[in-house]
């Protein structure tokens, strides 16, 4: 198979890391970018979930529950204590 020449620019210090990383499982940068595409190919996108982490209207709620000292329970003496009020 005929190899060809890929360039592409990243910042340097994130190339240090990923070296770094690539070395202590055996492989440099371009065997691992092959490994990579290899990976996309196989599953005919990337190899990995690509989101946003966005908390939900429930989570959001909560914080600002918390932080108006509002709704808050505990500390309970015992596990059972805890239970009682969750449930």
């Amino acid at each position: 198979m005929a190899k060809e020449n890929l360039t592409l620019r990243m910042d340097s210090e994130l190339k240090a890391q990923a070296s770094e990383l690539f070395k202590e499982l055996g492989l440099d940068l371009s065997t691992a970018t092959g490994i990579f595409y290899r990976q996309a190919l196989r599953c005919h996108g990337l190899p990995f979930e690509v989101k946003i982490d966005e908390p939900n209207e429930t989570t959001y709620k909560a914080v600002e529950s918390a932080k108006n000292n509002e709704d808050l329970y505990g500390p309970f003496d015992s596990v059972k204590d805890l239970m009682s009020a969750l449930l």
